[in-house]
């Protein structure tokens, strides 16, 4: 009847609304049932007795081109084997380079991976150079004419925006214009990463983003960042959250600040998704995958089924995915099988700061397209963090 059945975990599907004990049946790669004592006629039954199932989880910010750029890392142990299902590569590859990142990874990997267009057609290759160090790189007409070309992987524009390191000063906030050209002649979202940017605030970025629109980095504790100088909201962030703005986590190597987010969740605000900015320099800490990123919200007093809304259910309605993100009949197949550890475990932020929390969730099972993934990487198992506080 089935091709795979999870009996006995505590499903927890904020799509619709689910906290409580359920079975998931999986069939021709879809979710084909959800209920109570579904019959186990099914090739493969597992029993998630004492765990919890989500849905499969979404990364909106990797960059998973291995072997090209310096960022790049591997997709597969680092996302499907660690409970990712899906994840969004932010722009790693940029029109030039698009072509053998879609061949030689995305088509080629078991994790289901969508991209960030960059707005530089070399994308990120080197510390040496960067990408918009030349306005030049930043070309619309060829970034329509890739976007056009992977209408069904690509989602949007990157942009990042940090002086002299990424940009020139005589680039200045082009290329963040340049991508809202380029996003709004192909009818999607831009994507970006202010810190530092060649401007006097994170208001005048915020003014060129609009509804779907994604801030990624918003808990960074660098130049143009979510707080005044009084350490308040700003008012032009509060307008965009207002106007349908995404503020998106993505941890990173140096883009998560303990203080920082304490301080926003204080006064009300929370990042609509949860996403870890993996790649090359943060795979081996701080961030080491999205589990761990999600696992310091929970630290931070979000209850978990807000936490796992924020890896499933609404990154899916930001890039508008209908079929991921849920349990529902009919979906993908994919879904996520966890444990909730409690002990005290170590978290760090992107300056080596600690806070030790007493809950952690570690992916023991993942589905994809309603089969078990049976990477030798799974989940625990290849994590290099202690589990324990060190």
């Amino acid at each position: 009847m089935y091709d795979l059945l999870i009996q006995n975990s505590t499903v927890i599907d904020p799509a619709q609304k689910i906290h409580a004990r359920k079975d998931v049946a999986f069939a021709h790669g879809r979710v084909a049932e959800i209920g109570d004592h579904l019959p186990s006629q099914a090739r493969e039954v597992i029993d998630g007795s004492g765990e919890i199932l989500t849905p499969g989880w979404i990364d909106l910010h990797v960059h998973v081109f291995d072997g090209v750029s310096y960022l790049g890392i591997a997709p597969d142990p680092n996302c499907i084997a660690k409970g990712v299902t899906t994840a969004v590569d932010a722009g790693t590859a940029g029109a030039d380079t698009f072509p053998g990142f879609r061949k030689y990874v995305i088509e080629v990997s078991d994790t289901r991976l969508y991209a960030q267009l960059n707005i530089s057609s070399q994308g990120m290759l080197s510390t040496s150079m960067g990408e918009l160090e030349d306005i030049r790189w930043a070309s619309v007409a060829k970034a329509l004419q890739t976007i056009e070309a992977n209408r069904d992987v690509i989602l949007g524009v990157k942009v990042r925006l940090t002086r002299g390191a990424i940009v020139s000063e005589a680039s200045g906030l082009r290329p963040l214009h340049l991508a809202r050209e380029a996003a709004d002649a192909a009818g999607l979202p831009i994507m970006v990463h202010p810190q530092d940017a060649w401007t006097d605030s994170i208001d005048d970025i915020l003014a060129v983003m609009a509804k779907r629109d994604i801030m990624t980095h918003c808990f960074h504790g660098s130049n143009h960042g979510i707080l005044d100088e009084q350490g308040h909201i700003r008012a032009a962030v509060w307008d965009a959250v207002a106007r349908g703005v995404i503020f998106d986590v993505g941890h990173g190597a140096g883009s998560f600040n303990w203080d920082i987010v304490e301080t926003a969740l204080a006064q009300g605000f929370t990042p609509q998704t949860i996403s870890s900015d993996l790649h090359a320099l943060n795979v081996n800490g701080p961030v080491y995958d999205l589990a761990t990123t999600a696992s310091k919200f929970l630290h931070l007093g979000l209850p978990l089924d807000d936490v796992i809304a924020k890896v499933t259910s609404i990154p899916a309605a930001a890039i508008l995915k209908e079929d991921l993100g849920t349990l529902k009949v009919g979906a993908w197949g994919d879904a996520t099988l966890l444990d909730v550890e409690h002990g005290a475990f170590a978290f760090f932020d992107s300056h080596r700061q600690q806070r030790t929390g007493t809950q952690r969730l570690v992916p023991v099972t993942v589905i994809k397209n309603g089969t078990r993934y049976s990477g030798k990487d799974i989940a625990v198992h290849s994590h290099t963090q202690s589990r324990k506080s060190q």
